[in-house]
């Protein structure tokens, strides 16, 4: 019957809600500082990554992974995503589960989603987000992603979040090139991650605070972000490996790339 099917409806919707708001918190409990030790670089098990709750967590949005590029496994590559968003929906879902469907459009690669070290200071948040393949995003946990788990692996990684403005999209370049050092000395490609919605599910107010809508309704001020899509779609550059790379060999490589 109609009612039936509305009380479906809003079941599915409060499913959606807390999907989400569960990574929220998380987001927002987790500690700032703590040392990378090498066993801290993400443990993918699938059945972690294929959790029912990340289906909920994609179609909340909904957030929708389009593949544009044709990924070697005996390549590695270092995917640099645009814009941060708030609380990196967008990376979170396609990188950290498999909710839209990661490995069946890139199968043999092995996504490993870089975020702040700080993240990982409380222990059942930071074993949350290693299950998920994520690492601490510093120099130390990718170089040993790349040197001990050989081919096939990918690597992406905040003050662009603090420009998350509804209708704007602000991309941190000038002093962000020490991803572009790292693909060379490491000859992976580099892949350009943009995802189109990202800063639309947050506004963001005075003094850079931001709110999103409540839980039981989208009238109210809470920490549920709005319900807008996001699409990912990505953009790659084959890299030579060059062990030294100059100051000036770095530059060139971003406007080939633009």
């Amino acid at each position: 019957t109609f009612h039936t099917l509305v009380l479906r409806n809003r079941i599915i919707l409060q499913l959606q809600i807390i999907s989400v708001l569960q990574w929220v918190i998380t987001f927002l409990v987790m500690g700032p500082d703590l040392s990378l030790t090498p066993e801290k670089r993400g443990r993918h098990p699938e059945w972690v990554r294929n959790w029912t709750v990340w289906k909920h967590f994609r179609d909340y949005f909904p957030i929708r992974l389009i593949k544009t590029h044709t990924f070697l496994l005996i390549r590695n590559y270092i995917f640099e995503y645009h814009p941060h968003g708030i609380v990196y929906f967008g990376a979170f879902c396609n990188s950290g589960t498999e909710a839209t469907g990661f490995s069946k459009k890139i199968p043999g690669i092995c996504p490993h989603l870089a975020t702040l070290s700080g993240n990982f200071r409380l222990p059942l948040p930071q074993d949350y987000l290693l299950s998920g393949g994520i690492c601490p995003v510093n120099r130390k946990a990718i170089d040993y992603i790349f040197s001990k788990s050989g081919t096939g692996n990918s690597v992406g990684g905040a003050a662009e979040s603090l420009d998350c403005t509804p209708g704007k999209n602000i991309v941190t370049l000038k002093n962000r090139k020490g991803f572009v050092k790292l693909a060379l000395q490491q000859g992976a490609d580099w892949v350009a991650v943009y995802s189109f919605g990202e800063n639309e599910v947050y506004k963001q107010i005075i003094l850079k605070k931001f709110h999103g809508r409540g839980m039981f309704s989208a009238n109210t001020w809470g920490i549920v972000p709005y319900s807008k899509s996001i699409n990912t779609g990505e953009a790659n550059l084959t890299v030579p490996k060059i062990e030294n790379p100059t100051n000036q060999t770095v530059p060139l490589l971003i406007c080939t790339f633009s």
